[in-house]
């Protein structure tokens, strides 16, 4: 009998096209945060995919957790909140500001969706298929509010696709039925995007600009395959007065007097910054030269590592 432990989560790849086919079923996109849950007796955890532990920051998920009764269990799941009936990234921030470990009143609830069991009393079960983990984790635990059983379709994937979009969803994520849980990313799980979003590392700021406070915009870049962070264009939307002087201080914390970029910007308004920070955009397009055009913010990415960040390219389906 095994005891439940972490387990770095299995990952969906772009794709720029829908499959099709009986052997895939369809969940929807969330736009929150992964996180694994870890429930061992009386003691649970709440851990993003880097294994930061995010337990205290929503203890209404820790309570109703601990209040199951199967004791022992492994599970995948994303912390939400909603925007009227959308998902809202930039909402769950303010749960934590923007680098906070522990819950802030902030008036903003939360919902954990699970969509996945990869331990279950004992037992691992990353070699079940996916139907089946998904079954037994609807009859594993009690889903009330503030958890959430994430559903699927076996549904047509394109007309759903539709129906997302219009519902102004992030997308679908395909996944095989028959599939085995598998740590990484792989192509049994498929993300289909109804918007273009790209997470990417803060490498400096500018001046802010007439009356704004704080910064002007963010320089932000991705790793190419030799690991040199490249350029990839300032975002200065997305931000209100208090967000502006929260990053301000952060980066301000981390100014460095050269370049991360492998390519610079020119400006007399730049300044630069340790990359350490991971922030997500949406954006319209990439342009030739692998900028973003029309980038906005929409939040820091504390559970992401900033070397793992690359230019996300959508793929041909499988």
């Amino acid at each position: 009998m095994s005891r439940p432990r972490f387990r770095s989560p299995m990952l969906a790849t772009l794709v720029d096209e829908v499959v099709t086919g009986d052997g895939w079923v369809f969940e929807r996109k969330l736009d929150g945060i992964r996180l694994v849950v870890v429930r061992d007796g009386e003691r649970v955890r709440l851990l993003t995919r880097n294994q930061l532990d995010r337990t205290a920051r929503y203890p209404e998920l820790e309570e109703a957790l601990a209040a199951q009764p199967c004791d022992r269990f492994v599970a995948d799941a994303e912390v939400v909140a909603f925007d009227g009936a959308t998902t809202s990234f930039s909402r769950l921030q303010q749960r934590s500001g923007l680098a906070g470990t522990e819950a802030l009143d902030s008036g903003v609830a939360v919902r954990l969706y699970l969509f996945d069991l990869m331990h279950l009393d004992g037992e691992d079960l990353v070699d079940r298929p996916l139907r089946e983990r998904k079954a037994l984790l609807r009859d594993a635990l009690d889903f009330e509010d503030p958890l959430r059983f994430c559903a699927h379709r076996n549904a047509d994937g394109a007309a759903y696709l539709d129906e997302a979009c219009r519902k102004g969803w992030e997308g679908l994520i395909a996944k095989r039925a028959d599939s085995r849980y598998r740590t990484g990313r792989g192509r049994e799980w498929l993300k289909l995007k109804c918007v273009a979003r790209q997470e990417v590392v803060i490498g400096g700021w500018t001046d802010p600009k007439g009356s704004r406070n704080g910064l002007g915009a963010l320089l932000v870049g991705y790793h190419d395959d030799e690991g040199a962070l490249r350029y990839a264009g300032r975002v200065g939307t997305g931000f209100d007065d208090t967000l502006l002087q929260e990053l301000s201080d952060q980066l301000g914390r981390r100014a460095r007097s050269t370049s991360p970029f492998a390519a610079a910007p020119d400006g007399s308004d730049v300044h630069w910054a340790t990359p350490d920070l991971v922030c997500e955009v949406g954006f319209t397009e990439w342009t030739r030269g692998g900028r973003l055009r029309h980038p906005r913010f929409l939040g820091l990415r504390e559970d992401k590592d900033p070397a793992d960040v690359v230019r996300e390219v959508p793929r041909s389906a499988p």
